[in-house]
């Protein structure tokens, strides 16, 4: 990945992708693109949809950029042609960037199709990019539909969302889709170990994957995670900093008190609670990871190839798998649930160790009925 001089950007920032290749995950929408700008096969709108982070306007800016390259020869910008680098400025008037929650009036789509008469400046296409564009009014959608149906030949329209269920089936219908995909762990972890080389951070794999799970998917999650991480660690991320600065929850504790849960050991279950809230770990967090572990027990229960989801280390999942052969279906599933459900009422509960005291022997007794 391209990497800016500016040693105080983000890491989100500083490693934005800034070709096709160098996007992660995202093959099957990156592979496609690169493939109709060397056809010359290029519709007029495209719609990008998925979850934050995943890319969306990174692969946006890339795309205004590919098409309007001057040496082409992968489908990706080349980034040495005179165009590449013009485009590369922020404020270049060919890649007009649109707020949609902040200009989603229809005055402001009104001004849009004024400006999308004036052709493009030293560059083949003009390329608006409406990220959030689900946040426009409907008389807003109404006043794009027009331009949509009979924009100019130079310009291209590509509408970034993640509530992609908010957007008229008119607009839907006119806009090539493509669905970003949260990355797996494995990916994220290719991304930090990637990064982490070229910051000269010494990571633990260990902490790498904690750090990977902790961005459930997203990129620009995970690598601001890494960043708050490595502001506390200092270049040397250990497991113990990660389960630190994010208040998750190590394994073998979890381990441990699943065992007295299963063992219906009321007491000791206790002394464990205690431990724990003396440990200042915060309650709720705590019982957002005991209902993860109790779906990896699941996991490693009801499948064949547990560690294909977990993507966890092989010891941690032989011992996963062992806790999860003395324990049934049902009880999984219902400490899951209990764990689950409890999760909200303990961000708020007056008494969150005696909430969570009477989760986990709720867990003991079988009392399985999931809260409200």
């Amino acid at each position: 990945m391209a990497e800016e001089s500016n040693k105080n950007l983000a890491l989100y920032r500083k490693y934005r992708p800034r070709t096709f290749e160098e996007v992660v995950g995202q093959e099957h929408i990156t592979k496609t693109l690169a493939n109709q700008i060397l056809a010359g096969k290029l519709s007029h709108a495209y719609l990008f949809t998925g979850s934050r982070g995943t890319g969306k306007t990174s692969v946006a800016k890339i795309f205004a950029k590919a098409v309007n390259c001057e040496n082409n020869v992968t489908g990706s910008p080349c980034g040495e042609c005179e165009t590449c680098k013009r485009l590369a400025a922020e404020n270049d008037i060919n890649i007009v960037e649109i707020d949609a929650a902040s200009n989603n009036r229809v005055d402001d789509i009104r001004e849009l199709r004024e400006k999308v008469k004036f052709a493009p400046i030293g560059a083949k296409y003009k390329v608006y990019i409406i990220d959030e564009v689900h946040m426009l009014s409907d008389s807003a959608f109404n006043a794009l539909l027009k331009t949509l149906e009979e924009p100019p030949k130079y310009v291209i329209f590509i509408l970034a969302t993640t509530e992609v269920q908010k957007l008229p089936a008119t607009i839907l219908s006119r806009c090539s889709r493509f669905d970003f995909r949260l990355l797996s762990v494995e990916n994220l972890c290719k991304v930090l170990f990637g990064v982490f080389e070229k910051e000269e951070i010494d990571a633990e794999p260990e902490a790498v994957k904690l750090i990977a799970a902790a961005g459930e998917g997203s990129v620009r999650d995970t690598l601001s995670i890494a960043d708050s991480i490595n502001a506390y660690a200092s270049g040397h991320i250990t497991k113990e900093d990660v389960l630190k600065v994010l208040g998750t929850t190590d394994h073998e504790l979890l381990i441990t008190f699943f065992d007295k849960i299963i063992d219906k050991d009321i007491g000791g279950v206790l002394e464990e609670i205690n431990k724990i809230d003396a440990s200042g770990k915060n309650l709720a967090i705590f019982a957002k990871d005991a209902a993860k572990h109790a779906r990896d027990l699941l996991i490693c229960k009801t499948c064949s190839e547990p560690n294909e989801i977990l993507n966890l280390p092989d010891e941690i999942v032989e011992k996963f798998i062992a806790q999860s052969e003395r324990a049934t279906d049902k009880q999984l599933i219902g400490y899951m649930q209990n764990f689950a459900a409890s999760e909200a009422d303990l961000r708020y509960a007056l008494s969150t160790r005696l909430l969570l005291e009477n989760v986990a022997i709720s867990c003991i007794s079988g009392d399985f009925q999931k809260k409200n």
